[in-house]
C-alpha cells in the first residue's frame, strides 16, 4: 500500500541556487519577458489602426500575438517573482491554473497556426474564391473556435493530471508546471484518466501538422506555376514566415513533451522550456517584419505618428 500525503504546494526548479545568480536570472528573464510583450502588443496595435492591414492574414497575425502575449505571460512573472523573492513555491491550486492556461494557450496557438496556413492556400490556390471563402465571418468563427478547443483542450489535460494524487517528492524540474514532471511525481500506477486527453492532443496536434503540410505542398506546386519570379517572392514572402514560426513552435514543444524527464535535471535540460515559452513570442514579431514590407510600413506610419500625438502632452 502506497504511503500518500495530500500535497498543497510544489517547489519549482529555476536555474540557479545562489540568491545572486537567481536574481541575475530574474533580471534577465524580465529584459526577455519586456521584449516579447512590447514586440507583440506593437504588432497588434499596428495591424488594429492601420486600415490597410485589415485581411484575413493580418487578423489571424493579431490572434497569433495576442496568444504570445498571453502564453509569455503565464509562467515567466511567476518565475521572476520567485527569483526575486527567492522562493520556489506555487500552491497546487496556482499549479493547476498555471497548467491550464499554458496548455490552452499552446493549443490555440496551434490551431491558428493551422488557420494561417488554410488562409494562405486559399489565397495561393483559389484566389478567386478567395474573398467569399475566407469571409469576415468565417475568419471571426475560425479564431474562436481555435481560442475554444484550446480553452477545452487545456480544461481536459489538467483534470487528466490533477485527477491523480501526488506523492513522494513535491520538486517539479521546470521553471513552471508542466505535464511530464508532474506524471512523474504522480502515485498512480496506471494513468488512465491522462489517456484519453493525450489521445485527444495527439491526434489534434497530427491533424493540424497534416493539414498544414497539406496546404503547403499545393501552395509550393502553385507558386512554382507562377511565371514572373517577382510574384513568386511575393508568395513566399507570405508564406515563408508562418512555416518558419509553425516550425519553430512545433520542434520546442516536442522538446519539453516527449523528451524524457531526469530526476535531477541539470540547467541545460531546463532550457527546451525557455525555448518553448519565450522564444517564439520573441521570435515572431521579428520573423513576421522582416519578411513584410506592409507590416514595415504600418510600423513606420504608427511610429512617425507618436511624436505628434506626444506634443501636446509635453
Amino acid at each position: 500500500m502506497v504511503n500518500t500525503t495530500l500535497m498543497t504546494s510544489f517547489l519549482l526548479m529555476g536555474f540557479a541556487e545562489d540568491p545572486e545568480m537567481q536574481t541575475l536570472c530574474a533580471v534577465l528573464s524580465l529584459l526577455m519577458y519586456l521584449v516579447a510583450l512590447m514586440s507583440n502588443l506593437l504588432i497588434v496595435t499596428v495591424l488594429t489602426l492601420d486600415s490597410q492591414l485589415q485581411t484575413p492574414m493580418y487578423f489571424f497575425l493579431k490572434n497569433l500575438s495576442l496568444l504570445d502575449v498571453s502564453l509569455v505571460s503565464v509562467p515567466v512573472p511567476k518565475f521572476i517573482l520567485n527569483s526575486l523573492t527567492h522562493s520556489n513555491s506555487i500552491s497546487l491550486p496556482g499549479c493547476a491554473f498555471q497548467l491550464l492556461l499554458i496548455t490552452s494557450f499552446s493549443a490555440s496557438e496551434t490551431f491558428i497556426l493551422t488557420a494561417m496556413s488554410y488562409d494562405r492556400y486559399v489565397a495561393i490556390c483559389c484566389p478567386l474564391h478567395y474573398e467569399t471563402i475566407m469571409s469576415a465571418q468565417a475568419c471571426v468563427m475560425m479564431a474562436g473556435a481555435s481560442w475554444a478547443l484550446g480553452g477545452l483542450f487545456g480544461a481536459l489535460y489538467t483534470a487528466g493530471t490533477f485527477s491523480v494524487p501526488f506523492c513522494g517528492s513535491s520538486v517539479i524540474p521546470e521553471f513552471f508546471c508542466n505535464i511530464p514532471s508532474l506524471l512523474k511525481i504522480s502515485c498512480s500506477d496506471t494513468l488512465l484518466a491522462i489517456y484519453p486527453s493525450m489521445g485527444i492532443g495527439l491526434c489534434l496536434g497530427l491533424f493540424c501538422c497534416v493539414c498544414i503540410v497539406f496546404s503547403y505542398v499545393h501552395i509550393l506546386s502553385a507558386v512554382l506555376r507562377i511565371p514572373p519570379r517577382k510574384s513568386q517572392s511575393k508568395a513566399f514572402s507570405t508564406c515563408l514566415p508562418h512555416l518558419v514560426v509553425f516550425t519553430i513552435f512545433m520542434l520546442s514543444a516536442l522538446m519539453v513533451y516527449l523528451r524524457p524527464p531526469a530526476d535531477t535535471p541539470p540547467v541545460i535540460d531546463r532550457l527546451p522550456s525557455v525555448m518553448y515559452t519565450v522564444l517564439p513570442p520573441i521570435l515572431n514579431p521579428v520573423i513576421y517584419t522582416l519578411r513584410n514590407g506592409d507590416i514595415k510600413r504600418g510600423l513606420r506610419k504608427l511610429l512617425s505618428a507618436l511624436p505628434t500625438q506626444w506634443l501636446p502632452i509635453m
